[in-house]
């Protein structure tokens, strides 16, 4: 991927957008030389955040089972929040 610094994405964004949105290509952006952010499209932006999704709901899942599997009981949401003196 390829590596700019900030000045110099700034400079050529609009460019660096059509390359993002139309070849499909993807830019990590640096400050001092450390990353700082990426400039990927939208479709990339999905993807990464279905998977974020998924990973959520096995890590959700897993957890579940953990705690049937020793004998605890599920709390529901709303107990907890009442429990906290949080209100919905």
């Amino acid at each position: 991927m390829p590596r700019l610094a900030v000045t110099e994405a700034r400079d050529n964004f609009a460019d660096l957008l059509n390359k993002v949105a139309y070849a499909g290509e993807r830019f990590l952006v640096e400050r001092h030389g450390k990353p700082l952010a990426a400039i990927v499209s939208a479709e990339d932006l999905e993807l990464l955040e279905r998977l974020e999704d998924r990973l959520d709901l096995l890590d959700a899942l897993q957890a579940l089972h953990e705690a049937e599997g020793s004998g605890e009981k599920p709390v529901s949401l709303d107990s907890l929040l009442e429990e906290l003196g949080h209100r919905r």
